[in-house]
């Protein structure tokens, strides 16, 4: 499990594929700290340790995963967001985050606050965003607002911007979504009835 809470930024140093998976190689500041078998949040997505050398890990992501995330889009260079999971004797800084990716969105606006910035995303389809509610975006929580049938934004604190990628992003981005546990519970038991 995680909260949401970008701990730092990775850069992709190698892709390759093997049959449908596909592997990644990662440095980041954190990289030496972690042990294989380790869930890493990956720009939202979780991710297993498979090796650890030199400032750099290694995670494989399957076909599922690739599809229906925005991993398959990303080059080497990219910078991505990490997340080690929650020490259970930690704070919950964020909200309940399980790097399970829901769908992705498009960046369709980005408006200079003049010390903040508000996106403004695009989901392909209809989704369990609520005013004022919970929402992981490339492994970050955030809060949502102006919310429509597949339109919300968010509003980025400068510490955000430039302690997450997104400061990388522009308008037609692509990011993962990972809508809030508790609103997909609800949705599903609802559905039910």
């Amino acid at each position: 499990m995680f909260t949401g809470i970008v701990e730092t930024v990775g850069k992709v140093e190698e892709i390759s594929g093997k049959g449908t998976n596909v592997d990644f190689i990662i440095s980041s500041s954190i990289s030496d700290e972690l042990k294989i078998d380790q869930s890493v949040s990956h720009n939202g997505v979780c991710l297993t340790v498979t090796k650890v050398e030199d400032g750099r890990h290694w995670v494989t992501a399957i076909d599922e995963t690739m599809k229906k995330s925005s991993l398959g889009s990303i080059e080497v260079g990219a910078q991505v967001n990490l997340e080690r999971c929650m020490k259970a004797d930690g704070r919950f800084d964020g909200h309940i985050v399980q790097g399970h990716v829901d769908t992705t969105a498009r960046v369709s606006d980005i408006k200079d606050e003049n010390g903040s910035w508000v996106f403004t995303f695009e989901l392909k389809e209809e989704g369990l965003v609520v005013e004022k509610g919970s929402i992981c975006i490339n492994g970050t929580s955030l809060t949502c607002f102006n919310v429509e049938k597949k339109i919300f934004s968010v509003a980025i604190i400068p510490y955000t911007f430039e302690h997450t990628n997104f400061n990388q992003l522009a308008v037609g981005s692509i990011v993962n979504i990972e809508f809030d546990i508790i609103g997909k519970y609800i949705h599903q038991i609802l559905n039910r009835k």
